[in-house]
């Protein structure tokens, strides 16, 4: 099984359908990220993502403890090292939720891995999702649109696109990705 990675534009959502795939798969291991946002409303430490400061995230970053990192919407984010190393070993199934930045770092580091893109029914659709969370500035969501645009233009790169017009059953395709050779 390895390492799947799930990738796509902001706001197609991959916490929703990830959340999913926990649900019909409880033996996958998904990594919790290290970033420096802000915690969003009924987010909690540890669980969605592990937050921390810049000088922190820096420190991290030059002692090489992430498997990949990046920059997004102003604020940084990285996949630990040591928790997925330990996780592959035992040979135990493992899911990466990252931004296309993230996972092209992950795919010159460990290309036998899948890589999914989780793709939107629409560009409809997708504005309506980023613009409807109402959690940020409408310069943030604007600047979330030009790049989702730019992410969007990268699904070639992928092993496999899974949409996301129903979540259920797009956690359950990502699943069965996950457990076939």
């Amino acid at each position: 099984m390895g390492l799947t990675v799930l990738s796509g534009p902001s706001g197609v959502g991959k916490g929703t359908v990830v959340a999913a795939v926990r649900r019909l798969f409880p033996d996958v291991w998904v990594s919790v990220s290290v970033t420096t946002r802000e915690p969003r409303p009924g987010e909690t430490e540890g669980v969605e993502y592990h937050f921390v400061d810049r000088d922190q995230f820096e420190r991290m970053v030059k002692d090489d403890e992430f498997v990949e990192h990046a920059e997004f919407a102003g604020n940084s984010y990285g996949t630990p090292r040591a928790p997925l190393e330990r996780r592959l070993a035992a040979g135990l199934p493992a899911l990466l939720e990252i931004e296309l930045q993230g996972a092209r770092q992950v795919r010159a580091a460990m290309p036998a891995s899948r890589f999914v893109f989780l793709a939107p029914p629409s560009w409809d659709e997708l504005v309506r999702r980023l613009t409807g969370r109402g959690t940020e500035a409408p310069e943030v969501v604007a600047r979330r649109l030009e790049r989702a645009r730019v992410e969007l233009a990268a699904e070639k790169e992928f092993d496999a696109v899974v949409v996301n017009d129903d979540v259920e059953v797009a956690a359950s395709r990502l699943v069965s990705l996950m457990t076939t050779e």
